[in-house]
């Protein structure tokens, strides 16, 4: 046991209590016994010392009156220190009990969302195809890995995937596997660079479709869930949160992907997750991956996936049209236009894009649009910048009439622009 300096100051007062008390009675027994004066003389003094030091001991170092050393009539009387009791075995294992219960029921909402992670992966696994794609570059051939989600389209099954896994593969070379081992080809693919969607048709199989979301729908913060590849590891399955919405004008290599509308997520997303379904606690797909932000190589919690309704609307084009018609308004923007310019022009909008021209004969030059417009609402949706309204007008189906909101002049205007194909 480890004692404070204040009761071993109180030990040092007791045992100097004790040794002049037994002086005490070693000279009281002389004194009985009939010893010389002279002894007795020095004996008195020594006595008186001892008292004297007893004395002033007390003085500097007060005891408690419950704990005296001596009676008033020089007494000794026994001092106790009190016992500090320890907890039996019985009462540790009983804390002990006590604190697991605790933290069993604190866990209880961490588990229940554990056991849906695992829920919607045994459900949408089936759903989910490992890609092996065999190509062929520069005289040196290679397999690439990937991912894809079994889609309905009409009465056809499909499987959708990014474009840049199967580039360069014919359907032979192109290797498709379910969950449960089955091995097949595809019959058909098709491609849109411009989006990095691709589908394959698949016949004679009977593979469960995915339930598709709505990817509008999905907000900042919520749980998702990727199924993929990730270095050739088939169906493997990562959790994190959608980190953001809206990412466009991204450097992906050597890839061109001019109609970005990406989602960002921390689910780790690695090489071979590409096509691989990015899913809410649904089931529901909400996007399909596509790229990284690393400088690794690897996953560092910056992952890209492309909104599932962008990627349905590719996908239905391509299975009609064999093409992603892409629609054309016929104007120039400005990179460069910010919210900051839209405010210093006293305007309240958040968003915006400049028209720096129209092109003579173009859908925009026959709906009155001019230098200068700010298009700030395309299809009854708001415009973020250039980016996004160039994704919003390659994605709006063509020979419809589409309402748009400008600003010109300090003033608020509607039009409504018919796009065409863009050739």
């Amino acid at each position: 046991m480890v004692l404070s300096s204040d009761q071993n100051r109180r030990g040092q007062v007791f045992r100097s209590l004790s040794e002049r008390q037994g002086l005490i009675r070693r000279i009281s027994g002389m004194l009985r016994r009939g010893r010389s004066r002279k002894p007795l003389r020095g004996a008195s003094i020594a006595l008186c010392v001892a008292l004297a030091s007893a004395s002033t001991a007390s003085a500097q170092y007060p005891l408690a009156s419950s704990a005296g050393a001596a009676d008033s009539e020089g007494r000794s009387v026994s001092v106790r220190r009190p016992a500090v009791e320890e907890p039996s075995q019985q009462m540790i294992d009983a804390q002990r009990e006590r604190l697991f219960n605790e933290l069993a029921e604190e866990f209880s909402m961490f588990d229940r969302l554990g056991n849906l992670v695992r829920r919607v992966s045994t459900l949408v696994k089936p759903s989910v195809i490992h890609i092996e794609a065999h190509k062929t570059e520069k005289n040196e051939s290679y397999d690439e890995a990937g991912a894809g989600v079994v889609l309905r389209i009409g009465s056809d099954t499909w499987v959708m995937t990014n474009r840049h896994v199967i580039v360069g593969a014919s359907p032979s070379e192109i290797l498709l596997r379910t969950s449960d081992g089955k091995e097949f080809h595809p019959t058909r693919v098709l491609a849109d660079s411009s989006t990095d969607v691709a589908v394959m048709k698949v016949s004679h199989m009977s593979l469960p479709p995915a339930r598709m979301g709505h990817s509008d729908e999905a907000e900042i913060g919520d749980f998702v869930i990727a199924i993929g590849s990730p270095f050739g590891l088939s169906h493997s399955v990562t959790f994190g949160i959608l980190s953001a919405k809206g990412r466009r004008d991204l450097s992906l290599g050597e890839q061109r992907i001019e109609m970005q509308d990406f989602f960002q997520t921390d689910a780790a997303i690695n090489p071979g997750n590409s096509g691989g379904p990015l899913l809410n606690l649904r089931g529901e797909v909400i996007a399909i991956n596509t790229a990284i932000a690393s400088s690794s190589g690897g996953s560092e919690g910056i992952g890209f996936a492309i909104p599932i309704n962008m990627a349905m609307e590719v996908a239905g084009q391509l299975v009609e049209h064999g093409k992603l018609q892409r629609g054309y308004l016929g104007v120039t923007l400005d990179p460069v236009f910010s919210v900051a310019d839209l405010a210093a022009a006293g305007y309240a909008a958040k968003g915006g894009a400049l028209v720096k021209n129209v092109r003579p004969g173009s859908p925009a030059e026959l709906a009155h649009l001019q230098r200068g417009d700010i298009i700030v609402e395309f299809n009854s949706k708001p415009v973020d910048n250039d980016d996004h309204l160039v994704a919003q007008v390659g994605l709006t189906p063509i020979g419809k009439e589409i309402p748009m909101i400008i600003y010109r002049e300090g003033k608020r205007y509607g039009t409504k622009v018919i796009l065409t194909d863009m050739q």
